[in-house]
């Protein structure tokens, strides 16, 4: 698909002539843009305001440096990171990705995408993203602390629970929005609910771990239904063995489907009798260890090196749980080849463009990441709520709330896609869903 609104060509030349070095960033605008031309046209005070100008622009990107200092005395800087991309809804919110990939590219795209998936929730919440190109694997927990420590004390000045709470992402865990926080704490005096993904004893919610893989769940078999199928019965395929990748397995399983395939950033394991979540919690949550010692203690299952080639395994769902990018054409392909029938993302963008026109061109059913895996940021605003208010709601209570809250994202979606003709495309949908409600904010709040 090609922009034709010659306002939205002369745009998308001014993104390009402002960050001509942000590939990934420029793919994601674009492709925005493209979903939302007819919204555009039939919408003409967004041009006369100014909106989509401003919409393009991130609010605020902030750059630094984080130096840190080894076990054995060696200093070593890292680049950090925080983009603010829009505020017209709430305050920033997304998370805080620590791996080498980490580039102000990435962070931008990551933001921009971040902005509309947050609007999908219906909660009060703009669009942000952070991180840092250290890599925390390998790293003692010594070590680790001092580079968050670092960190914050740097971003402790542009954040806070009404200006932007950031969370974790890739690299960040528990561990580290616990050393995160305590250092925020150190540096302000105030306990505040600045950052989700806390621990429970100091303000984290209950249901948080899981959300993004329940979450992805509970989108997907509400798209199923809506198609007169379900999870029951069916083979997945889910890439990835973090907390998304464990949890949307643990949640695809309860309702009926067999999970073959997990991975790694090393490479990938197939058990044909279905993969024993109970083994790669242990190996990835306790010992912090490698998928292939899957195989150690499971006969029939094998062992690939090369995390790619996981989506040759014959499946009819296949859920990428890992990293942008992981699914490209030839892989989309493979899966289409092999009889998948519905992919749905919980990774961000983990498909790239031509691999999700692949899919919609052959009928494979496909849920965007904007839109399928946004529990994981619906649960931390759910955790905004309980530190403001001092209260801590029960596991059932916060689950509960997520599936209607990824219901509610499925059904925004498909009717947004349908009215503006493009109905069954659920990632022109959820662009334009997200987009509408920012917009409309926008436009309330004048130009600013």
């Amino acid at each position: 698909m090609a922009l034709k609104n010659s306002y939205l060509i002369d745009l998308m030349k001014t993104v390009e002539s402002r960050n001509p070095n942000d590939k990934q960033f420029l793919i994601t605008v674009r492709s925005v843009l493209e979903s939302i031309e007819p919204v555009v046209e039939a919408r003409p005070e967004l041009i006369e305001k100014g909106v989509l100008e401003m919409f393009v622009e991130p609010e605020r990107v902030i750059k630094f440096r984080v130096p840190w200092v080894d076990d054995a005395g060696k200093v070593h800087v890292n680049r950090g990171y925080r983009v603010q991309s829009n505020s017209a809804i709430g305050p920033y919110k997304g998370g805080l990705r620590l791996h080498p990939s980490v580039t102000e590219d990435i962070v931008k795209f990551l933001a921009f995408e971040q902005t509309l998936k947050n609007s999908l929730t219906t909660l009060p919440i703009g669009g942000g993203k952070g991180g840092s190109d250290f890599d925390p694997k390998g790293k003692s927990d010594m070590e680790v602390m001092r580079f968050c420590q670092s960190f914050m004390t740097e971003l402790y000045r542009h954040i806070g629970p009404d200006t932007d709470v950031p969370a974790g992402d890739i690299g960040v865990g528990g561990r580290e929005i616990g050393y995160l926080y305590g250092q925020y704490k150190r540096l302000t005096g105030d306990y505040c609910g600045v950052l989700t993904g806390k621990g429970l004893t100091f303000g984290g919610s209950l249901a948080r771990t899981e959300a993004t893989g329940y979450g992805l769940c509970y989108f997907t078999e509400e798209m199923l239904n809506a198609a007169g199928k379900s999870f029951k019965g069916t083979t997945v395929v889910i890439s990835g063995s973090g907390n998304v990748a464990i949890y949307a397995n643990e949640k695809a399983t309860q309702l009926g489907a067999k999970v073959v395939a997990m991975s790694d950033s090393n490479g990938y394991i197939y058990d044909p009798d279905g993969i024993d979540l109970a083994c790669v919690k242990q190996i990835k949550e306790v010992k912090r260890g490698r998928i292939k010692e899957y195989v150690d203690s499971h006969p029939n299952a094998t062992y690939t090196e090369g995390c790619s080639g996981i989506w040759s395994v014959k499946c009819d769902i296949a859920l990428p749980c890992a990293t942008q990018n992981e699914i490209s054409l030839e892989s989309a392909n493979t899966l289409i080849a092999n009889g998948c029938w519905c992919v749905s993302e919980g990774a961000n963008m983990p498909t790239v463009m031509d691999g999700i026109e692949a899919f919609q061109k052959a009928g494979v059913l496909f849920g965007p990441a904007k839109a399928a895996n946004a529990g994981g940021v619906a649960t931390s605003a759910l955790e905004m709520s309980q530190n403001s208010q001092r209260l801590s709601w029960t596991f059932d209570e916060v689950d509960a709330k997520l599936k209607q809250i990824m219901v509610g994202i499925y059904h925004n979606v498909a009717d947004a896609a349908k009215k503006y003709g493009c109905e069954g495309n659920f990632e022109a949908g959820a662009n334009i869903a997200g987009f509408l409600k920012v917009a409309d904010a926008m436009l309330a709040q004048g130009v600013v």
